[in-house]
C-alpha cells in the first residue's frame, strides 16, 4: 500500500485548505467543520469530505464507505437541488508524488463537489438581515408541498413510529445528562417526562399519520441555512447518511423547520409555511401534534449542539454550542408547555 493511503485526515484537511490545490485557483478556502465532515468552499464551488468515523448511525471509517454515501448525497440531493450538486472528485496520489484533486492516480479520498450558493440567498442569513417576504415563503413551500406530494408513501408500523419518537427522547436525555454539558437537571427531567406524556397524548394522532400514508423519505434535515431563496428555491444537503431518519411525516418536516425559524426569531415563516402547505394539500394536521413534532425536533438540536463541543475546543466557541445546547432544550420544554389552541 502506497504510503498516502495512510495519509491522516489532518493532512488531507491541511492540502484542501490551500487555494493552491484546486484547479479553478480561488482566492481563498474557507473551512467549516462538523463532527462527520469537513466542507472546503472556494468563490465559486464547495467540496464536502467525510470524516473517517464511526458511531451508532452512521459508518465512514473506510474509503469504500466514504464513496458510497458521497454517491447517496449526490443522489438524494439531486431531488430538490439538481444543479447544485455536481459530482464526486477523487483525491489521488499526484505523479511526482503528494495528492492532487482529481487525475487518475491510485484514490485516497472522495469529495463531494457542489456549486457554491450566494450566502445572502440562504434563508438563515435572510432572517438576520430582515430581508424575507411571504411571497418568498410562499414559493419555497410550495416546492416543498409538491415534493411531498409527489414522494412515494413509505409503509410503516404505527407502533414502530411510535417508539422512534420514545426512543428519540431517552436518547436525547442520556447524552444530555452528560456532566460535561451542564444542562439544568431539573429542565432536562421536565422535557423528557412532558415529551414521553405527549407521546402518550399524541398515540391516535400518530397512529392516525401512519394510516393515511402520510410518511415519505423526505430531506431529512430541512432547517434555513438548507433553504436557498429566489425565484426557484432550492434545498441543499439533506441527510444522506441514515434512511429511516429520512422517513418522515411531512408535518414533522415543516414543523422543524418552523421550530428553527422561531429559534432564529422568525416564527412567522413557519406559520406562512404550514398554511402554504395546507392550502397545496388539504393536509391538516392537529396543531397539538405540530408542538409535540417541534418539540422533539428541539431536543434533538440539544443534543447535537452539546456534541459540538468536541469539535470546537476553543473556550468561545465552548461557550457559544453551550448556550445554544441549553436554549434549544428551553424552546423544547415551552412547545410541551403551550395550551392547546
Amino acid at each position: 500500500m502506497m504510503r498516502w493511503m495512510k495519509i491522516e485526515l489532518r493532512g488531507k484537511v491541511s492540502f484542501l485548505s490551500r487555494p493552491e490545490s484546486y484547479p479553478e485557483h480561488p482566492t481563498a478556502v474557507e473551512v467549516v467543520q462538523t463532527h462527520m465532515s469537513c466542507v472546503f468552499l472556494t468563490d465559486s464551488h464547495a467540496y464536502k469530505l467525510k470524516k473517517p468515523v464511526r458511531y451508532d448511525y452512521l459508518d465512514f471509517s473506510t474509503l469504500a464507505a466514504r464513496r458510497a454515501d458521497c454517491e447517496e448525497e449526490l443522489r438524494l440531493n439531486r431531488r430538490l437541488a439538481r444543479d447544485v450538486y455536481l459530482g464526486i472528485v477523487p483525491l489521488t496520489v499526484a505523479p511526482g508524488g503528494g495528492v492532487r484533486l482529481g487525475g487518475d492516480g491510485e484514490v485516497v479520498e472522495w469529495l463531494l463537489m457542489m456549486r457554491r450558493l450566494p450566502r445572502r440567498s440562504m434563508l438563515d442569513q435572510a432572517i438576520r438581515d430582515g430581508r424575507v417576504a411571504r411571497d418568498d415563503v410562499r414559493r419555497f413551500a410550495q416546492v416543498l408541498a409538491d415534493f411531498y406530494r409527489r414522494a412515494d408513501p413509505v409503509a410503516m408500523d404505527a407502533a414502530r413510529y411510535r417508539r422512534r419518537f420514545e426512543d428519540g427522547i431517552r436518547a436525547n436525555q442520556r447524552a444530555l445528562s452528560a456532566p460535561e454539558y451542564g444542562m439544568p437537571r431539573e429542565l432536562l427531567q421536565a422535557v423528557t417526562a412532558g415529551q414521553l406524556a405527549a407521546l402518550a397524548r399524541q398515540a391516535a394522532s400518530l397512529e392516525r399519520r401512519v394510516a393515511e400514508r402520510r410518511i415519505v423519505e423526505g430531506h431529512g434535515d430541512l432547517r434555513p441555512e438548507h433553504v436557498c431563496l429566489g425565484p426557484e428555491p432550492l434545498f441543499i444537503d439533506c441527510l444522506e447518511f441514515n434512511r429511516e431518519w429520512r422517513l418522515v411525516d411531512p408535518a414533522d418536516e415543516l414543523a422543524y423547520l418552523g421550530m428553527e425559524c422561531e429559534y432564529a426569531g422568525a416564527a412567522w415563516i413557519g406559520e406562512a409555511a404550514f398554511e402554504t402547505y395546507r392550502q397545496a394539500t388539504g393536509d391538516g394536521p392537529p396543531d397539538a401534534l405540530v408542538r409535540f413534532y417541534k418539540s422533539c425536533r428541539a431536543g434533538v438540536r440539544a443534543k447535537l449542539s452539546a456534541w459540538h463541543l468536541a469539535d470546537h475546543p476553543d473556550p468561545a466557541d465552548q461557550g457559544k454550542w453551550t448556550a445554544r445546547a441549553l436554549r434549544y432544550l428551553e424552546l423544547a420544554n415551552l412547545y410541551i408547555l403551550a395550551p392547546a389552541a
